[in-house]
C-alpha cells in the first residue's frame, strides 16, 4: 500500500507542481527537480533523437523512476510492482530532460 501511495504522489506532482514540497520556495522548475534526481536514463531512437527519459526518483526501498515516454511513474518494492500513468507533465520534466541531452 505505501508503495502504491508515493507511486500516485509522485504522478499527481508530475500534473501540479504545486503539490511539490520544495526544499526552497525559489526552486520550483523541473531542473530543480533532476537535481535530486538519483540517475537519469535517456530513450534515444537509432539516430541518436530523444525519445524521453527515465528518472529514478527514489532508491533502495522502493524503486521509483518516473517514465517521461510512457507518461508513467513506475515502482518496484521486492516483488511488488505499481505502475501509475500521469496525464500531462506540467513540470516539464521531459523537455527539461531533452535540454539536457541535447547541451
Amino acid at each position: 500500500m505505501e508503495l502504491k501511495n508515493q507511486v500516485i504522489t509522485i504522478a499527481k506532482q508530475l500534473e501540479n507542481p504545486d503539490l511539490i514540497d520544495w526544499a526552497d520556495e525559489n526552486e520550483q522548475s523541473a531542473f530543480d527537480y533532476l537535481q535530486d534526481a538519483l540517475d537519469i536514463q535517456y530513450i534515444v531512437d537509432s539516430n541518436k533523437e530523444y525519445l524521453g527519459a527515465r528518472i529514478l526518483v527514489a532508491f533502495g526501498g522502493p524503486n521509483i523512476w518516473v517514465n517521461t515516454q510512457t507518461k508513467q511513474v513506475e515502482g518496484y518494492w521486492w516483488q511488488d510492482k505499481y505502475t501509475e500513468s500521469y496525464r500531462s507533465d506540467e513540470l516539464g520534466l521531459d523537455e527539461a530532460c531533452s535540454d539536457l541531452l541535447n547541451c
